[in-house]
């Protein structure tokens, strides 16, 4: 099989998830468009160059709705006769349009590929598009589903992680945020986002809040405790489950949780021919890909299945491993996968991650292995694995190997 290379990757900052953050004005369209536009101008690339533009975007409704990829394809600079597809694994969708990518590189179904996603959540709501899972009875209660709020406190109770630890968890990603921006580690992929006019409006991610201690997380209620105990009891949903548990400690909040913003990302995945066709060095060799499908009430812990699934299929150990990306959608994740690999913290989201920058659910993917790649480059690491939980019970994981 050909190999499947990354010739380049580029992020958006992240814009508050609100009517006042900076991006609320600006579509997932022209959100996704700049993305694409940035990696074609930056690999000079011009007619029919790429096979296809692979697009995640989790909320597939509205403005968001259709076949984005192709709206944003031809709402961008690339050439017409470029496709688009859109897909959607919830979380790993823009991981899932990488990986799909480099699969059809790999199997011969084109030289090279742009994938991506993109989620504007302060103008598409999470959840607005009315997924079965969630709302249709016959689904929802076979399944034992509880909102994944409740999923990180299970992960929390099951495995022994108590407010203490979520909350320094939390502490140490806003740390290690800050330090980044502060050293500038973003800067070889961060695409400034403009308005219509050309104008600058966001370099930088706007999510984060420095400075934020243990005292000021200790201060916030516990987001998903009512809901959980009161109404409408999705406790007790989950004890029928799991009757092990005598009660769920409800511990995550807004803040030991990936903060709801607008973003965007984007990779180009090419073979060596492509690169060598158009005067591009590789930076990564794509070495695996995974998906895997996993308990839909706990939900989140994908990422360690997903992880022994990939390190299975590429021959390769935990100890193999010199830097990961998993993604923070609650703290409570983060630290299962750690306990679960005995994996150091210090070679673990060095640079911080969604509780302090933030998760567009359909872009968070593909920015974890771009920030990974950049992080590899910057240490000289040879190889990394990027990971994500899912919902309604998936994981999915890519590992790279430095050029």
């Amino acid at each position: 099989m050909t190999d499947a290379y990354i010739y380049d990757a580029v992020r958006s900052p992240r814009g508050k998830g609100r009517k006042d953050g900076s991006l609320h004005e600006v579509t997932a369209v022209s959100l996704g468009k700049q993305m694409l536009n940035a990696i074609r101008d930056r690999s000079d690339l011009h007619g029919h160059a790429v096979e296809d533009v692979i697009w995640g975007n989790a909320t597939q409704a509205f403005e968001q709705g259709g076949c984005l990829a192709r709206t944003t394809v031809l709402a961008s600079d690339l050439d017409e006769s470029i496709p688009g597809l859109s897909i959607n694994r919830f979380c790993a969708s823009g991981m899932e349009a990488v990986n799909l990518a480099a699969n059809q590189v790999k199997g011969g179904a084109g030289q090279a590929y742009i994938a991506g996603g993109v989620e504007c959540m302060s103008r598409v709501a999470m959840g607005s598009d009315g997924a079965a899972v969630a709302v249709d009875p016959t689904v929802a209660m076979e399944q034992y589903f509880v909102p994944q709020g409740i999923s990180a406190d299970i992960i929390a109770t099951e495995y022994g992680f108590s407010r203490d630890d979520v909350d320094a968890f939390a502490v140490e990603s806003q740390n290690r945020a800050a330090a980044a921006w502060e050293a500038k580690r973003f800067d070889k992929s961060i695409v400034t986002i403009r308005d219509v006019n050309g104008l600058p409006i966001l370099d930088h991610d706007e999510y984060m809040r420095p400075g934020t201690d243990m005292q000021a997380l200790g201060s916030l209620k516990a987001s998903f405790k009512e809901m959980g105990e009161v109404m409408p009891g999705f406790d007790k949903v989950a004890m029928l489950k799991y009757p092990h548990l005598e009660r769920i400690n409800h511990v995550h909040h807004a803040g030991n949780s990936s903060g709801i913003v607008d973003g965007s990302a984007a990779v180009l995945i090419g073979s060596k021919e492509f690169g060598e066709a158009h005067g591009l060095k590789p930076r990564a060799r794509i070495r695996a890909t995974a998906k895997i499908g996993t308990d839909p009430t706990i939900m989140l812990t994908g990422p360690v299945p997903a992880t022994q699934k990939i390190l299975k299929d590429a021959g390769m150990t935990i100890g193999d491993i010199d830097l990961f990306e998993v993604n923070e959608a609650f703290s409570a994740v983060v630290l299962r996968f750690m306990q679960a690999f005995d994996v150091d913290h210090s070679k673990l989201n060095v640079n911080g991650g969604a509780i302090a920058m933030g998760h567009p659910l359909g872009a968070s993917g593909a920015i974890i292995i771009g920030t990974l790649l950049d992080e590899m480059e910057r240490q000289g690491k040879a190889t990394g694995l990027a990971t994500l939980c899912v919902a309604s019970g998936m994981g999915a994981a890519t590992i790279i190997e430095l050029v």
